[in-house]
């Protein structure tokens, strides 16, 4: 069980809170090592100490240590402080769904489990949504091929339409009262 000096402030966690902290990195989607302190109410090097202490159970696709470069295009996303003033000093971890369900077993505590149900929960959300909006392209990919011959059919008919009420050639009927017009019968 992870244990610190300082012990942040345990608020209820919510599905969409933590589906709001997983981003997507090098093609994965991850939540971060401070997210996951905040989540599991320890500090960041705590977790991480656990991890490292645990290292054998954290392979390459449970975690990420982020490069330089990704840690600037996540520091675009959000807020963080420079170096020097406050701000971390190494680069952060990412976990990866699988690295998350790890840490569970590092971080014996029952706000651990708690927190990784949810994290879990949101993860499949996430993927259910992925799922559903793949049914939806591939639905609209087949609507447009099904469209694709309808355009010339529609042209068709607009031109039979326009055919049909263009004038007819030949003498035009006048239409009105006409005095030498005598009635049939």
């Amino acid at each position: 069980m992870l244990r610190s000096g300082k012990q942040r402030a345990l608020a209820p966690v919510d599905v969409d809170v933590v589906q709001s902290l997983i981003h997507l990195v090098r093609g994965q989607k991850v939540m971060l090592d401070s997210d996951l302190a905040g989540l599991y109410g320890v500090e960041t090097k705590a977790l991480n100490r656990a991890v490292r202490r645990h290292h054998f159970r954290f392979p390459d696709d449970f975690l990420l240590r982020l490069t330089n470069k990704e840690v600037m295009a996540l520091r675009y996303q959000f807020g963080t402080s420079k170096t020097g003033r406050g701000g971390r000093r190494y680069r952060p971890y990412a976990f990866t769904e699988q690295g998350v369900a790890m840490l569970s077993s590092v971080l014996n505590s029952e706000r651990a489990v708690q927190v990784n149900i949810l994290i879990v929960r949101a993860f499949v959300r996430l993927r259910s949504l992925l799922a559903s909006h793949r049914e939806l392209a591939a639905k609209l990919a087949e609507l447009e091929r099904q469209l694709e011959g309808h355009d010339a059919a529609i042209r068709n008919l607009f031109g039979a339409i326009r055919a049909m009420l263009a004038d007819p050639p030949g003498p035009k009927r006048v239409v009105g009262f006409n005095r030498d017009y005598e009635s049939p019968g």
